[in-house]
């Protein structure tokens, strides 16, 4: 006689329902946690939400050459960039602590990447 037993589809079912419903609690902390980065030494700022969508731009008046304005969208792209880099690693920290580093192939959804 074997000793398979069938998995408890039951319990699987209300581990996943959870799952899904701690997961749109992240989602929705995501959105109210912010990061902050800048370039310039501190010229052009960027607040970054956990979804990846930049909330706030300060720009110094100092970072405002109407003869180099190159250089002010350099500052921008830049802080944008560290913005977004740093509300992906939040993200996925966040979400890390949820599955427990399980390494959901794909990605999550909603998330990203």
């Amino acid at each position: 006689m074997s000793d398979f037993k069938m998995p408890d589809l039951g319990g699987l079912m209300e581990a996943a329902q959870k799952l899904q419903g701690d997961m749109a609690k992240v989602q929705e902390e995501l959105a109210r946690k912010t990061v902050e980065a800048s370039s310039g030494g501190g010229m052009v700022s960027v607040t970054v939400n956990g979804h990846c969508e930049v909330v706030s731009l300060t720009i110094e008046k100092d970072a405002v050459d109407p003869n180099d304005i190159a250089m002010l969208q350099d500052l921008i792209i830049a802080a944008v960039n560290q913005g977004v880099v740093k509300a992906r690693e939040m993200s996925q920290e966040e979400m890390a602590k949820l599955t427990g580093g399980l390494g959901l192939p794909g990605g999550l959804p909603g998330m990203p990447t």
